[in-house]
């Protein structure tokens, strides 16, 4: 009864006024946040905006010269977070008015998302200087370094590079933590680039623009047949104002491993092998996709015969990735352990038990702590979040018998508990679940996803390890680290009343321990019938 309950469930709408659910309203103010961001980072270097170095030819990314425009700390700050806030604004209204009945032109709506992502990706990066790194990586590659070994700083502190010199804290230190072929990519901007910067930056940003519009096409794809859904998708995706800025407008390299990951839901109905590749692919790329990979095997559970296909599949690239190609990036990940986001929720903590258990065991609790937080959130998300059949299978048949249905709600649930529990997260990590989350009926988990990525997005504008002024540091030490760490307290919060208010399920602890006892306790007696 309770999963009917849950399955039939529709997000209430509430008399609004007439503007708040106006989809014209909605989509200018999302306009005018891409387009004002884009106009901060054509304005040239600034505190939000990189410096690229020597501009060798006409690729982008454009900007006006030195001796043009500049804009203090005090303009281009506050106007960011302002933007930010108008374009989540934007958002939420374009989502009501989905739900109030908007259907536009969705190949229309695409390519107004498509020409906005592309402008992002047009000027230079703004905010995180992770872009240089990802260029300072590629380039110690064709160095003939590696860069799992080697960091950017033990060269540009022993000679001149054209390329290295120009990247900035806190990572110059640190080997790469990224997958194989992330690592490709960064050796082929590197050698697109050569030994200039800026040029290898442009290159960089194509290497997640052109993943982000296809997984945006994917996903809407994914949704044919349902006009509402796909407008969803366009929202959630080539659309979304958070992820224009927290993936584009910083050039990170999340799109380059989802793009394979939803490869892989495009073709997990048609062949499961090709869709365990994709996942592989994935996996090469970023470790955090693994969440992708446990849905997919929970929706083959019941088929074994696709399950090992799956298997197959996913262990070809990764093997040969991980395996033959860089066997030290195995591991690489692991850097990031221990790490606590000073914008997260572990923050707090940390400052309470630090001087207690001493800071390295502080922060080993709270890595534990994410991962046990991992498990309830995702519990409780399980048992709320709607269940809505994928198009391209009958609509009468039970979603929770549809693999693909199954796998894309198990990705959301757990994808959004990772990056809500997790203590080291960013607005960024996000477009794993905003993409699934578009072929999902509208729900509570829209709106706390977009709480979340705007406070955290307006936290991070001052992002870059630069000396601000004295006022603008305690204005902006202030917001990300009371007022956005209070937000995602508040998204904790939000999930947990959600679950307690439709019944607070508690796991059937016993009824999976009496199952377990019995499977392996059982043994076919004289009377029992032979199977089959």
């Amino acid at each position: 009864m309770r999963l009917k309950r849950i399955a039939a469930w529709r997000f209430p709408t509430a008399k609004l006024p007439w503007w708040m659910s106006d989809a014209r309203v909605g989509l200018t103010l999302i306009i005018t946040s891409v387009l004002v961001t884009v106009g901060v980072a054509f304005a040239g270097p600034s505190v939000v905006t990189l410096v690229l170095g020597p501009r060798n030819s006409l690729l982008p990314p454009w900007y006006l010269p030195a001796s043009g425009l500049a804009l203090g700390e005090w303009v281009v700050v506050p106007l960011l977070w302002a933007m930010l806030a108008i374009g989540s604004v934007g958002l939420w209204i374009s989502w009501q008015a989905v739900n109030n009945g908007w259907r536009p032109h969705n190949r229309r709506l695409f390519a107004l998302g498509a020409i906005m992502s592309t402008l992002s990706c047009l000027v230079p990066p703004l905010t995180s200087a992770d872009v240089l790194m990802y260029a300072a990586y590629g380039r110690l590659q064709v160095l003939g370094m590696n860069p799992y070994d080697i960091t950017p700083a033990e060269i540009f502190r022993q000679a001149y590079d054209p390329v290295l010199r120009w990247t900035e804290r806190p990572w110059q230190d640190t080997p790469s933590v990224y997958g194989p072929i992330a690592s490709f990519s960064q050796y082929l901007a590197a050698v697109l680039g050569g030994d200039n910067m800026h040029n290898i930056v442009f290159w960089l940003q194509m290497f997640s623009l052109i993943p982000f519009l296809i997984i945006g096409a994917i996903v809407v794809k994914l949704a044919h047949s349902d006009p509402k859904l796909q407008t969803r998708a366009v929202l959630f995706t080539v659309m979304n104002p958070l992820m224009i800025w927290g993936v584009l407008v910083g050039a990170h390299n999340e799109p380059l491993s989802l793009v394979f990951a939803i490869a892989g839901l495009w073709f997990f109905r048609k062949s499961p092998f090709v869709a365990g590749i994709g996942i592989g692919l994935a996996g090469a790329v970023k470790v955090s996709l693994i969440f992708y990979g446990i849905a997919m095997v929970w929706g083959y559970r019941r088929d074994w015969r696709k399950l090992l296909q799956l298997g197959a599949g996913a262990a070809i690239p990764l093997a040969l990735a991980y395996g033959l190609w860089m066997p030290n990036a195995l591991f690489a990940f692991q850097r990031n352990v221990g790490y606590v986001s000073p914008g997260n929720w572990g923050l707090w903590l940390l400052w309470v038990i630090g001087p207690v258990l001493g800071d390295p065991a502080a922060r080993q609790l709270i890595t534990n702590l994410g991962w046990l937080g991992l498990v309830v959130i995702g519990w409780m998300l399980s048992r709320v979040l709607p269940w809505r059949l994928v198009p391209g299978n009958p609509q009468d048949e039970d979603p929770r018998l549809d693999p693909l249905t199954i796998t894309v709600r198990t990705i959301v649930v757990l994808s959004a508990a990772w990056v809500i529990t997790a203590p080291w997260s960013f607005s960024w990590y996000d477009l794993i679940v905003w993409a699934p989350l578009g072929l999902l009926w509208a729900s509570r988990l829209d709106v706390i996803m977009l709480w979340r990525g705007a406070w955290l997005s307006i936290a991070w504008v001052t992002g870059r390890a630069l000396q601000f002024s004295d006022g603008m540091h305690t204005v902006e030490r202030f917001l990300r680290e009371q007022v956005n760490i209070a937000a995602q307290y508040g998204v904790i919060i939000a999930v947990i009343w959600w679950w307690w208010t439709w019944g607070h399920e508690l796991p059937p602890v016993r009824q999976w321990w009496r199952q377990a006892v019995a499977w392996v306790t059982h043994r076919p007696s004289a009377t029992t019938p032979a199977a089959g």
